[in-house]
């Protein structure tokens, strides 16, 4: 699903209403009928309670008014707040205004509260929707819109935004002087960016994304390199599972992984691969800590290397290592590898001889601290799955700080540089392609900043790759699933705790959720 910038959705969303004839209208009522059901579901059982509205003279409140008559229509109290004189509502939002008004009589709206009654509102509130400002924000909030802005984010209670939330900008996340602090965002045709980076990735809350009928034949016709991983996209990827398989159709996964008081990181990639379907895993491991890796994964095959005195993988294992890797179907390189010197030097051998798809990750990436032209010399296509500060050593003259502030671009510029997939993790990690393509993962949680899970993505990216998924399909489903695990997780348990295994263990039913079986 196609990321838009402001500009672009405002002309198709005149190309909706022009050249597809759809009226405005239209469009208002259905975007608001998706406000409603998020804020039903919200508000899940409870028959009791008040959802209160906050308005502006925009189609924003246009859209926010819809989902009042709608949500008025099933029985919820509702009161509407119009932050402004309604006598300054134009076009369709005054429609809405004059159906709402006509509809709910003046006794469920408030027009220009006071403070003190607005706040007292928003506390007596179940729900709260945020309908103030929408994605033309180019200035500061000021006024009697940050005023209440400033109350909806001190009421504590679940806030529905309605495209974005108020204050953020639609194309770079900024906040705009204040912005509501949403518990989810319904954003409305299509994706926008802000939802995704900088300050706006922490106002939104969950997103979800409303199809209001703009026809697709309109939507292939807007140009845009940046795509949201969606459950559709994904569903058509994951391998099919047919009665007549064996283990042998889903591939053999090898993982070069472990040293020393890190076999858990390879254990962890191991499993994952498993988990998400590889038929067969094979562990490359320092011979004098396999017997501690093997105790740790029953159903995946261990093979020791040599080593150096510091139990890490020796460079004279170089060539055992390449044999290793071309019997199987993909392959993984890095998880608890360490940065023991002969280590990092047999990483710097390998990549350039390596034949099979292959994913480097955590120790595999720091070996290629100031030697990223050894990327470009590999015959394999590759995958880098780097965390902001495994990325700011791939990179000249950046910092962690100054990734985050452009991950989108950053791994753009990386994969097209190198000729890889980048999977730049975080808080909605980044899929890039050397085209310039790139992908937004909506899933996961901050109870995932935890050790362990990016060895589990690791595995999932090279058990797909060995299902023979192409890297960038690979990364994208794994990136996908992953995140889902996570939100299985924290839905059962909370995200205080989490652990990486637990995100294994939900592997499963993520696959089974996604293609809906």
């Amino acid at each position: 699903m196609k990321i838009l910038t402001v500009a672009q959705m405002q002309a198709l969303d005149r190309r909706t209403i022009v050249a597809a004839g759809i009226p405005g209208l239209t469009l208002m009522e259905r975007a608001g009928t998706h406000v409603a059901d998020l804020v039903r579901e919200i508000r899940g059982s409870a028959t009791d309670g008040l959802t209160t509205i906050v308005c502006g003279k925009g189609n924003n409140g246009g859209d926010g008014l819809v989902a009042a008559r709608l949500l008025a229509k099933r029985g919820i109290t509702v009161q509407v707040v119009l932050l402004h004189d309604p006598a300054g509502v134009t076009g369709d939002a005054k429609v809405m205004w004059l159906r709402w008004k006509k509809g709910s009589g003046p006794r469920a709206t408030l027009i220009s509260p006071t403070l003190d009654r607005l706040r007292s509102l928003l506390g007596k509130s179940l729900v709260v929707v945020d309908a103030i400002l929408g994605t033309g924000l180019t200035s500061e909030v000021s006024g009697a819109y940050r005023a209440a802005i400033e109350c909806m984010n001190e009421c504590g209670r679940p806030i529905v935004a309605v495209d974005l939330p108020s204050g953020i900008h639609a194309d770079t996340g900024a906040i705009m002087g204040v912005a509501v602090r949403a518990t989810a965002t319904v954003t409305l045709g299509h994706p926008k960016i802000g939802l995704f980076v900088g300050p706006g990735l922490d106002h939104a809350g969950i997103v979800r994304v409303g199809d209001i009928g703009i026809p697709a034949s309109l939507s292939d016709q807007v140009p845009s390199a940046l795509g949201l991983l969606s459950q559709t996209d994904i569903a058509r990827l994951v391998p099919d599972r047919r009665a007549s398989s064996h283990k042998g159709t889903f591939g053999h996964a090898a993982i070069i992984a472990g040293s020393i008081g890190k076999t858990g990181a390879a254990a962890l990639a191991a499993k994952a691969a498993l988990r998400v379907g590889t038929g067969l895993v094979s562990v490359a491991t320092p011979s004098g800590v396999n017997a501690t890796l093997e105790a740790k994964v029953l159903e995946v095959m261990t093979v020791p290397m040599p080593e150096t005195k510091a139990h890490t993988l020796s460079r004279t294992g170089l060539d055992r290592l390449l044999t290793f890797v071309s019997s199987r179907t993909a392959a993984a390189i890095g998880p608890g590898l360490s940065t023991h010197p002969e280590t990092v030097d047999l990483v710097q051998a390998l990549i350039p001889r390596l034949e099979k798809p292959t994913v480097l990750d955590a120790d595999a990436l720091n070996a290629l601290a100031g030697k990223t032209r050894l990327l470009g010399e590999s015959k394999a296509p590759l995958v880098l799955t780097p965390h902001p500060g495994e990325m700011a050593r791939l990179v000249d003259d950046a910092t962690p700080e100054s990734i985050n502030a452009d991950r989108i671009g950053t791994a753009q510029r990386l994969a097209s540089a190198r000729d890889v997939i980048v999977v730049l993790k975080g808080a909605r990690t980044i899929v890039a392609r050397p085209d310039g393509e790139a992908a937004i993962c909506p899933m996961g949680n901050a109870g995932m900043a935890t050790a362990g899970t990016g060895d589990v993505l690791t595995g999932m990216i090279a058990g797909l790759m060995a299902q023979r998924l192409s890297p960038w399909d690979a990364a994208r489903v794994a990136v996908y699933l992953h995140g889902l695990a996570g939100d299985l997780a924290a839905a059962e348990m909370g995200q205080a705790g989490m652990i990486a295994g637990d995100l294994l263990d939900r592997i499963p039913k993520a696959i089974s959720k996604t293609v809906g079986r």
